[in-house]
């Protein structure tokens, strides 16, 4: 086997037995002092459930990326580092950023944040990924734009990682959801990665998947009466997104993958992240229609017009895992052949019909039984 590749495996695999002490200590902590997610007329979950399980995350994740390295540093050589690394220093601005969303999101969970002052950090997380030098340079034919200036790379950072964190955080509302889209998201950026000869991100994306797999295990299958049930709260959530994006914008730049040379890095990049990315473009919309405040929850994300449809929490995430799944497989198997505006442009159409097809079906149920289903 590649030692590549059993690197990834065996960085995996201790996120995964790492994550699957903390959390446990997490839960007893999380009872002990009472420390529990607020139960309203939003919220699906009933009874007493922690949403601290995202404090398992960071040190799960950071502890078996460094300690795979180290050990392959000791006993391989430093020669070793060169091959993981083409430059080092965008890990070390990657770990502030996702400090800093690791920082507020802990705050958030236990006191409280205000969306405004979250949009700051998310702000200074993203130039502290601009500084690392993985920030958006070229856009490979989307929008029909190629190289672009400096300052309009910047922006769009700026503005993908706050929409991208604040993305995973918003499709969080029903169990497994957001841990299962971005377990599936880093895995294959794992893969991605691996082919492109990037070894330091692939090992960062496989230990990111190993860390979530025990967290969906206690947030999907957890009995909340047991006292084995826990949510990832913003400190997950935060996490997460943050360091998704970073795998996303450095898809950005990779010089080739070998196996795949006609692939468009732009469709490489975002096909993982489509799902949450365009419901919350359409949860956006839908409030401001409604004259409410786009940046407070509500009950109108795709999870909730499956729910409405009558299908209970297991059912609609694995509903919304498969479409993820199948978008990066159409849009793989797709991007070699079709301009990357018109291929994105056919994955927003297709999103917006299976919403209409929902709108519609809920609209027939809530006539057949008289009553308001969706918000």
């Amino acid at each position: 086997m590649d030692s590549r590749i059993a690197n990834d495996i065996l960085a995996f695999l201790i996120s995964v037995m790492l994550a699957g002490i903390i959390i446990p200590q997490i839960l007893l902590i999380a009872f002990r002092k009472k420390l529990f997610d607020e139960v309203d007329e939003r919220k699906i979950h009933k009874g007493v459930v922690p949403r601290l399980g995202g404090i398992a995350f960071f040190p799960s994740i950071l502890f078996s990326f460094f300690i795979v390295l180290g050990f392959n540093l000791k006993y391989s050589g430093w020669d070793v580092l060169g091959m993981y690394f083409n430059d080092v220093i965008p890990f070390f601005f990657m770990i502030c950023a996702v400090l800093l969303m690791f920082l507020v999101g802990i705050a958030d969970d236990l006191l409280g944040v205000k969306y405004k002052a979250k949009f700051v950090i998310q702000i200074l997380s993203s130039i502290l990924v601009i500084f690392s030098g993985v920030y958006i340079q070229d856009l490979y034919g989307f929008l029909w734009l190629h190289e672009i200036p400096d300052w309009l790379g910047w922006l769009a950072t700026v503005f993908m990682v706050v929409y991208v964190v604040n993305a995973i955080n918003l499709i969080d509302g029903i169990d497994g959801l957001a841990s299962g889209l971005s377990t599936v998201a880093f895995v294959y950026y794992s893969i991605i990665f691996y082919y492109a000869g990037q070894y330091a991100y692939s090992l960062l994306a496989a230990a990111s998947a190993g860390t979530l797999l025990p967290f969906f295990y206690y947030n999907v299958f957890g009995n909340a009466n047991h006292q084995k049930k826990i949510f990832m709260g913003d400190t997950g959530a935060l996490t997460t997104g943050m360091i998704l994006i970073f795998c996303a914008i450095a898809v950005l730049h990779i010089n080739e993958i070998p196996d795949f040379p006609d692939y468009n890095l732009v469709v490489l990049g975002l096909s993982p992240l489509l799902i949450p990315c365009l419901d919350v473009v359409r949860v956006y919309i839908h409030r401001v229609i409604r004259h409410r405040n786009p940046f407070l929850p509500d009950k109108s994300h795709i999870h909730h017009k499956l729910l409405a449809l009558g299908l209970n929490q297991r059912l609609s995430l694995v509903i919304i895992m498969f479409w993820s799944m199948l978008f990066i497989v159409i849009n793989l198997l797709l991007c070699d052949h079709m301009n990357p505006t018109l291929l994105i442009a056919c994955d927003v159409v297709v999103w917006s019909f299976l919403n209409f097809i929902l709108s519609r079906s809920i609209s027939r149920r809530e006539k057949r039984l008289n009553q308001k289903l969706y918000d």
